[in-house]
């Protein structure tokens, strides 16, 4: 069995090196990107007049936001297979299809049911876009430096998406209706499907005789939306509790034998030589901590300013504008910086950096802060550095990655950051609100309580990066000469073949055109 990248861009790809349109493929990919990501979190103000519209119940309420994580999270990884075997450009073209589909049928929902259901189709569609998507980027820019900045200003574009999301759903919502935060997502959807034949081609992996791991996929599959599923009911559970720990040990145990079978199986859908390297499992570590710390951090931070300091939600939506200012401009230090320093050095930067952004925002909360000393400092120092460690990790993650492994290694760290995100909200937010309640029992004021309590869960949250900045250490030199991840894929295509005493035809190395 030989697998090598199979490109097919009529000159966006193989010809990365000087066609122009390889930035405006760039353009495309992140746009929609910067779409799949901001809807993770901008329904979050719009939830309260969701609830009040379509007479959601209060558990029920929290799946609008719990249905596309969960099912985003655990199918990323099939997703960037599939991407891999079937075609990058294909199952991103489905992906976004499937988004913008469902994008329009929240939009019209009249039953919670209707909305919640969506929700669901919507993380299937950024499963399949989200990987496919950044799978590419390897391809359309073989030189190590172009891939570099193209992977920053991916990865600042998609922590834009996610710090906007509350600025958009909060502006909308007061100022037109929370319909209008899916119904923004349409044209943007149509611009990508009519773009994206323009100015990407096909790459993919060619396969020679090899089958598509159905037992690998149902099990990175099953076990991830297992844990997913877990870590969002701990938010309103007990760890002890049967709805906790049985999809919890579940999804471990399926992971586990995921683990054996991938070992095993001649054609595996996630190869265990993928893992061996550690800067890249340092990276998707690492990004699992930077992706729980931005989440808890934004939620609670919400409903501080919502429920403690009584912003309305177009208040709040603007308060996080100096947010996204700052993530802009932590984007574009870290894309400067990497090419001289290093990526481990930005990425060390970043987390510490983070962690002391986190200690400054917990310390401003209280009853009665004004914006400008008592949250700005904080918001303004977590979004910069923040955004100084999304193309660091990105890049760590990708860190010699061949053409065929590309889609996998992109939806392992999206994947990862999803995890992550979930694990913040399903631990530290009810931390935060338990350490309300208690507080509250021992005779404090409600303001004072609820203050102190979110500022708990932001302090864990600063721990646990300090954690994350101690393993950025393990990472290795991520490379910047100049590199083909095409010609790296057909070395290992001939390799593979030569082990095999398979021979494999001047097709199979040879890019293909449409």
């Amino acid at each position: 069995m030989s697998t090598v990248a199979k490109d097919s861009t009529g000159g966006a790809g193989h010809q990365a090196g000087g066609d122009p349109r390889r930035w405006i493929a760039l353009g495309v990919l992140t746009a929609m990107q910067f779409m799949l990501i901001m809807d993770v979190t901008v329904v979050n103000i719009a939830l309260p007049q969701i609830k009040t519209d379509l007479h959601f119940s209060d558990q029920n309420l929290a799946w609008v936001v719990n249905a596309y994580v969960l099912t985003a999270g655990g199918f990323l990884l099939l997703g960037g297979r599939l991407a891999d075997l079937l075609g990058r450009r294909r199952v991103f073209m489905t992906g976004v299809l499937i988004f913008g589909l469902a994008s329009a049928a929240c939009g019209l929902a009249t039953e919670p049911w209707m909305l919640i259901g969506g929700r669901f189709v919507q993380g299937l569609g950024e499963a399949l876009a989200g990987p496919a998507a950044l799978g590419m980027i390897p391809v359309l820019f073989p030189d190590a430096r172009e891939r570099t900045k193209a992977l920053g200003i991916w990865g600042g574009m998609a922590a834009l998406g996610g710090a906007l999301g509350s600025v958009i759903g909060g502006t909308v919502t007061d100022l037109v209706d929370w319909r209008w935060i899916f119904f923004i997502n349409i044209p943007v959807v149509l611009w990508a499907l009519l773009a994206v034949p323009r100015v990407l081609g096909e790459s993919k992996m060619v396969r020679a005789g090899q089958r598509i791991d159905v037992v690998g996929a149902l099990s990175a599959t099953g076990g991830l939306v297992a844990v997913v599923y877990g870590l969002l009911e701990a938010a309103d559970h007990s760890w002890g509790s049967s709805t906790v720990l049985v999809p919890l040990l579940g999804g471990i145990g399926l992971l586990i034998f995921l683990v054996a079978w991938e070992a095993r199986t001649p054609d595996p859908m996630i190869p265990l030589r993928f893992f061996a390297n550690r800067t890249r499992v340092t990276s998707n570590v690492a990004s699992m901590a930077m992706l729980a710390g931005f989440h808890t951090y934004v939620f609670l931070l919400t409903l501080y300013l919502g429920g403690t300091l009584h912003y309305t939600p177009l208040e709040i939506g603007l308060s996080y504008i100096p947010l996204t200012i700052a993530m802009g401009a932590g984007m574009s230090l870290s894309t400067a910086l990497m090419p001289r320093i290093g990526v481990k050095a930005v990425a060390f930067i970043a987390f510490l950096g983070s962690a002391v952004a986190l200690v400054v925002a917990g310390s401003g909360l209280s009853p009665d802060a004004a914006y400008t000393s008592g949250v700005l400092p904080g918001l303004v120092l977590f979004g910069f550095f923040n955004a100084v460690g999304y193309p660091a990790l990105i890049n760590g993650a990708l860190h010699q990655v061949t053409g065929q492994d590309a889609g996998l290694a992109s939806g392992t760290q999206t994947a990862m950051q999803q995890v992550g995100a979930a694990l913040g909200l399903a631990t530290m937010v009810p931390l935060a609100l338990r350490s309300v309640e208690d507080k509250i029992h021992e005779g404090t004021a409600p303001a004072s309580a609820l203050a102190d309590g979110f500022a708990t869960g932001i302090y864990v949250a600063a721990g646990i990066l300090v954690v994350a900045t101690v393993l950025t250490l393990l990472m290795e030199k991520v490379s910047t000469d100049k590199r083909d991840a095409l010609a790296e894929a057909a070395n290992a295509a001939a390799a593979a073949t030569q082990q095999t005493d398979k021979p494999t035809t001047a097709d199979e190395l040879s890019p293909t055109h449409n």
